[in-house]
């Protein structure tokens, strides 16, 4: 039986600065497969256009896609959820109504309300923007299994007061958010994938940096927060790693215990080799 090591991809796996995952952190990922079930839990479908090719790179066992709405091990889906064709329909004109930026990526396709604001976002995170922009009305026809929201946090607020039965946890440093039915999270997803490998939650590691990895860091055995990551979820994670770009992963699966040191590597500062220890809350 192995336990389960999880990863949230975005600042958590791959650094938006390069868009590139650290070298480090995929040799910790390699190091960690033999005894442990390596899983991607994200606010992305790893299945989309924009994300396959880090799929592909990582090769997690299992997958918690979308904030929990699909969750597949291999090529078998244990889990799908979609929202009902009167929500979806309630969010758009809602969005249209207050001039918010609402939609998904499915498959290599982009279906959004105001999609001028997604693309401003675009070219000031990353320079370019290459949607492929749909008619966001055809959603209400096609399986979705949450949506984003692309601003700051007031429309996110101004949406949850809206609608009681979401939630829109923040994310890329409070400029946009996940639109998730409270009924699933990366906790829910992580739990159905401890059952179906025989495994515990008490066992589980979850690394995030966001708030839609609150539940989950919080319901894991060891919740670890990258201190790149929002401080609310810092504040409930057993442990902080340290940033994406000073090797946050391997420093923390090193200090946890998780992989062994590679020849010539000191022990890390302050740690006795033992898990125990090394799960004591920092900050």
């Amino acid at each position: 039986m192995r336990p389960i090591v999880s990863f949230d991809l975005d600042m958590t796996l791959l650094d938006h600065e390069t868009f590139e995952i650290p070298e480090s952190a995929m040799r910790a990922v390699e190091m960690l497969r033999e005894r442990y079930v390596v899983v991607i839990a994200t606010g992305r479908d790893m299945d989309s256009r924009f994300s396959r090719r880090f799929r592909d790179q990582v090769k997690p066992e299992a997958i918690i896609h979308t904030n929990g709405t699909k969750i597949t091990v291999g090529d078998r889906i244990l889990y799908e959820s979609y929202m009902a064709r009167e929500l979806k329909k309630d969010l758009l004109e809602f969005a249209g109504e207050h001039n918010l930026a609402v939609g998904v990526t499915i498959g290599d396709d982009d279906y959004y309300i105001n999609s001028h604001l997604v693309t401003e976002f675009d070219m000031s995170r990353w320079g370019e923007c290459g949607r492929r922009y749909q008619d966001p009305w055809k959603l209400l026809d096609m399986d979705v299994p949450s949506m984003c929201y692309i601003g700051g946090p007031e429309g996110a607020a101004l949406m949850e007061r809206a609608f009681e039965d979401l939630k829109f946890p923040l994310f890329a440093e409070n400029r946009g958010a996940d639109i998730i039915e409270k009924k699933n999270s990366k906790a829910n997803g992580l739990e159905m994938l401890c059952e179906y490998f025989g495994t515990t939650m008490e066992e589980a590691y979850a690394f995030g940096d966001s708030m839609n990895d609150y539940e989950i860091i919080q319901a894991a055995g060891t919740g670890i927060a990258m201190d790149n990551g929002n401080p609310r979820l810092k504040a409930v994670a057993d442990y902080v790693a340290p940033h994406i770009r000073e090797d946050g992963i391997y420093k923390a699966c090193r200090a946890l215990g998780l992989i062994e040191a590679e020849k010539g590597e000191s022990r890390p500062a302050g740690q006795d080799g033992s898990q125990k220890e090394a799960v004591a809350k920092e900050g």
